[in-house]
């Protein structure tokens, strides 16, 4: 099967280009094209109309409504996607969406991060969500803020609070446990997701014993559900929504996603084996993969076409099987 990499360096999606260069063809920073493709995410496509929305705080809409009232419009959600499109770190209208997420959003006391505002100095601690956490601590650290006191809190809140329960016991029911939905007696899939993912931002050097540890129970924890299955009868699917792929997943993810954040944190394991397989399986005859799902409609601009070959899914599902290949895995 031939890849479409001439298919992804075409230049009117420079962030998928910029990614190829590097992730497909390891080119390094300083090679001209990759500066080229760089350059021009911040001056031609999603990223520059996202930003030209932005107000002059760092924020979408109103401040308040960063993340509820605003959902996949507002503040968080617009950071999510620069983020994932690589946007310029040292750009001032993103560290000014750094700073008002860290200003606005986090839990001081913790370093958890709320889906509410809350009042500087607050007592009780907000609405503090994991999913959350790891996806706007994950943003952070890309945007180079990993050193920074209010990161390396959050980091901590992760590894301190972050379970792994599977349905035979239940967590204390006090704070941050008691929304059932994120931890409950079954661990949501997508708050350890989440953190792992930010887990996997932190070069390994720099990773604490308790990162470690935290990586280690959360990969065991995918990989004794095969990712997507049911850790108490493989037999039976436990998400299913995650064998259709999107981008972006915001707070949702798929087999896709959580293949390349075990490969970053160096996990191999024969578990991973039937999720390879489905992502092969799903390459159409010219080598491209289809956009499965999508929140088009609700984002601030529209990205890619549901139903229809997906430069970003086929990035990421070429990533999955090159890192696969180099590994000397499974298929």
């Amino acid at each position: 099967m031939n890849y479409p990499i001439e298919w992804l360096l075409e230049p009117e999606n420079p962030s998928v280009r910029y990614l190829t260069l590097k992730h497909l063809l390891d080119k390094p920073e300083d090679n001209i094209d990759v500066r080229n493709s760089k350059n021009e995410i911040m001056e031609k496509g999603i990223v520059p109309r996202i930003l030209a929305k932005q107000i002059n705080n760092g924020c979408w809409g109103k401040p308040e409504d960063f993340y509820i009232k605003s959902k996949y419009r507002g503040t968080i959600w617009s950071f999510l996607i620069l983020t994932e499109m690589g946007a310029d770190k040292n750009d001032k209208r993103i560290k000014g969406t750094c700073e008002f997420l860290l200003n606005r959003a986090q839990h001081t006391r913790s370093g958890a991060f709320a889906y509410r505002s809350h009042p500087r100095g607050d007592i009780d601690p907000p609405k503090t969500l994991p999913c959350l956490t790891g996806n706007v601590l994950w943003g952070l650290i890309r945007f180079g803020y990993l050193e920074d006191r209010r990161i390396q809190k959050g980091i901590n809140w992760i590894t301190k609070y972050l379970r792994f329960d599977d349905g035979k016991s239940q967590p204390p029911k006090i704070w941050p446990y008691s929304f059932d939905k994120c931890w409950g007696k079954h661990t949501c899939h997508m708050g350890i997701v989440k953190c792992l993912k930010a887990l996997a931002e932190i070069p390994s050097k720099k990773r604490s014993p308790a990162a470690r540890e935290t990586i280690n129970h959360g990969s065991e924890y995918l990989l004794k559900h095969h990712i997507f299955r049911r850790s108490h009868d493989i037999s039976q699917i436990g998400i299913p929504d995650w064998l259709e792929f999107g981008f972006p997943l915001m707070w949702n993810s798929d087999i896709l996603e959580v293949i390349l954040i075990l490969q970053k944190l160096g996990v191999g394991d024969s578990r991973m084996r039937e999720s390879l397989e489905i992502i092969h399986s799903k390459q159409d005859g010219n080598g491209k993969w289809l956009l499965e799902k999508t929140y088009n409609g609700r984002f601030l601009t529209r990205i890619e076409q549901k139903g229809k070959p997906s430069k970003w899914i086929t990035l990421r599902a070429m990533m999955v099987i090159k890192n696969n290949r180099n590994n000397q895995q499974f298929i």
